[in-house]
């Protein structure tokens, strides 16, 4: 039988695939916005410290977070903590084969893996005035001393529940429910707009 996902990825359309020359128009050299769609997602539950929490962590080459706003990340993986036994897997993997790895870990135990990919998409927002941008209508405290490069928290952006990722000193993932993107991405780029002409300093 011939494998159809092929043919089937072809068919794929992102969630702000209509938006692409928009984010690139809207992005510059003091703060840029852009898709990066398809990003492997799978929610993950767990008792903390279990063995299956062990078995699917060496699955992903990496630790589990234990605390709130922690992320663990190796290599194609991250493990990005939502609540005391529960998880976001980022990865670049192949959904389906990820999915079956971790569930596999998870073997018998008492716990959850689901694949959540068409759930979010994600939008990178990179520069120097990212931070500025963001705090324009998010109530989390996104100051260095209490949110920095490995951070995520669960927050919302202009009233819309996002995640929040910090992934560098001026680099940041916002991942909205894909039916909210749209609305997401063009009040980010509305938000970009005073700092159109600004230069990286």
């Amino acid at each position: 039988m011939v494998d159809p996902t092929p043919q089937l990825e072809a068919l794929r359309r992102s969630p702000l695939a209509h938006l692409t020359d928009a984010l690139a128009a809207g992005s510059g050299d003091a703060v840029a916005l852009a898709e990066e769609p398809f990003l492997t997602m799978v929610s993950v539950r767990v008792g903390p410290g279990s063995a299956a929490a062990g078995r699917i962590g060496r699955i992903l080459d990496l630790e589990l977070p234990r605390r709130c706003g922690e992320v663990a990340a190796m290599g194609r993986h991250a493990a990005l903590w939502l609540g005391p036994d529960e998880w976001l897997v980022v990865s670049t993997a192949t959904p389906v084969a990820l999915a079956d790895q971790l569930e596999t870990a998870l073997g018998a135990d008492r716990g959850q893996v689901v694949d959540v990919s068409a759930n979010r998409t994600t939008l990178a927002l990179t520069g120097e005035r990212a931070r500025e941008v963001l705090e324009k209508a998010c109530p989390a405290d996104l100051h260095p001393r209490a949110f920095g490069p490995g951070s995520a928290v669960t927050t919302t952006l202009a009233r819309i529940p996002v995640l929040l990722w910090q992934t560098g000193p001026a680099a940041y993932r916002i991942l909205p429910r894909s039916s909210f993107a749209d609305y997401v991405a063009r009040w980010l780029l509305d938000a970009m707009r005073e700092y159109a002409g600004a230069q990286a300093r």
